[in-house]
């Protein structure tokens, strides 16, 4: 399994509308054998506190599984929610896909 088939690109505003979408999309990646998860937030426009709530459970999920999750691209917004709940310090952010592309490149040499 690559990468790309262990990548979720939510769009839009992550809320609860949207919980149950990413939930599945999660459980279907850790049905395979990769080793890493990616959450692309570059088309994310807006996270609530129903959506972080997700994101967590997310991390959990994915840590019970002996997996690595990683986010990539988010926006300024999505940003300030991380930092003002403290999960910048939980989740493994990457400014661009690019950035973590080179990441996982720099682990693999």
């Amino acid at each position: 399994m690559s990468i790309a088939d262990s990548t979720i690109r939510p769009a839009g505003i992550l809320d609860g509308t949207r919980v149950e979408e990413l939930r599945g999309q999660v459980e279907t990646i850790l049905e395979g054998s990769t080793s890493t998860v990616l959450i692309d937030l570059e088309e994310t426009t807006f996270i609530d506190s129903s959506g972080l709530g997700a994101l967590v459970s997310t991390l959990k999920s994915v840590r019970a599984a002996n997996r690595k999750l990683y986010f990539c691209s988010p926006n300024a917004q999505i940003k300030m929610v991380f930092e003002l709940s403290g999960m910048d310090q939980a989740f493994e952010v990457f400014d661009s896909r690019d950035a973590f592309e080179q990441e996982m490149l720099s682990l693999t040499a």
